[in-house]
């Protein structure tokens, strides 16, 4: 007996060893994406101009590097706060410890150079080295061009100046060590022509994270299979969101959407008349999707963005999009 439990004692502390250095070494040598490029963007009018596009448009990084207006429908942002940064993501949203946007405007990136933003943007990893909560999804925008990186790149650095501070992000044991393997190497690809509405529309797809939100989501990742087909479920404090299924199918997506009705849904939103309606956010049905932002694209690039999910494989899911606060249990 004796001996038994000291075979278990020697098989536990090897154990405990190999847990020990394990995390010692992720803790040490991850993220691994390599050192921040030596990069100097120029900053030109044509680059701002795309920059600014996309990063309000498109990839709709100010989406979450500003200040909402959760008290209006679609949450647009609140002017003179593009970039300041401060949105909070925690537990209450789903997520593994509480994480904050960064400030991009020159408060906020005063000393980071051209090649850390540019690694942080397509890698998620910071300028001190340290891994990026992956809410930006850096995955796919390490998969564009490199020209609209550095579009967007010189488009910060044109920001007016906001000073706010932020709370360090933390993350809960033990995503903390995840989070650090979760960062890789960017697979950069190549801007395809417009006139290809196909490919460009799933270039565009892709700088957006349309599946991102769109693809259902269980265990802190999204579930192979289902994606564009709708599902993910967010947390707001009215109740819960549960995102459409956007594949052409023709009951439960957009299978009998027209071009033009596509195109006009986004629009709306763009119109000079249109004024996003008042909200109780602790009771009314709301959205994340940043309409009044996507609703600034081009119709050629929403007609591309439709063309490209057209061509998808349509997924029967029918979703209930609204779940009242007080039903949210029960639906579970």
């Amino acid at each position: 007996m004796k001996k038994l439990f000291k075979w278990v004692l020697i098989t536990v502390l090897i154990f405990v060893v190999l847990i020990v250095l394990g995390l010692s070494y992720i803790s040490m040598f991850k993220p691994d994406v390599g050192k921040a490029p030596d990069l100097k963007v120029e900053v030109t009018p044509e680059r701002v101009k795309r920059g600014k596009y996309i990063a309000n448009c498109v990839a709709v990084c100010m989406d979450c590097h500003s200040t909402r207006n959760w008290n209006a429908f679609s949450a647009p942002m609140t002017p003179g706060t593009t970039g300041c940064g401060g949105e909070r993501f925690d537990k209450t949203m789903g997520f593994p410890g509480v994480y904050y946007s960064r400030n991009l405007t020159p408060y906020g990136l005063k000393d980071w150079t051209d090649g850390e933003i540019f690694r942080a943007i397509t890698t998620g990893v910071k300028k001190s080295g340290e891994p990026i909560f992956p809410v930006m999804p850096y995955h796919y925008y390490g998969r564009v061009d490199k020209e609209d990186i550095y579009s967007v790149i010189a488009y910060l650095r044109t920001l007016p100046e906001i000073k706010k501070d932020i709370p360090e992000s933390k993350s809960d044991f033990p995503f903390n060590f995840i989070l650090r393997t979760i960062p890789h190497p960017a697979e950069f690809g190549k801007k395809p022509s417009e006139s290809d509405t196909l490919a460009y529309g799933k270039y565009l797809v892709q700088m957006a994270g349309c599946v991102e939100c769109h693809t259902r989501f269980e265990n802190n990742q999204l579930v192979a299979g289902t994606e564009f087909g709708g599902g993910r479920m967010f947390d707001l404090p009215g109740g819960r969101l549960v995102t459409p299924n956007i594949t052409p199918d023709n009951a439960t997506g957009i299978g009998l959407w027209t071009r033009e009705a596509f195109v006009a849904k986004f629009k709306m939103f763009a119109d000079s008349n249109y004024h996003a309606p008042a909200l109780d956010m602790r009771t009314d049905f709301n959205t994340i999707m940043p309409w009044t932002m996507y609703g600034k694209m081009t119709e050629s690039d929403l007609s591309s963005i439709y063309k490209f999910l057209r061509s998808l494989e349509p997924k029967t899911h029918k979703i209930e999009k609204w779940i009242p606060k007080g039903q949210v249990a029960s639906a579970s």
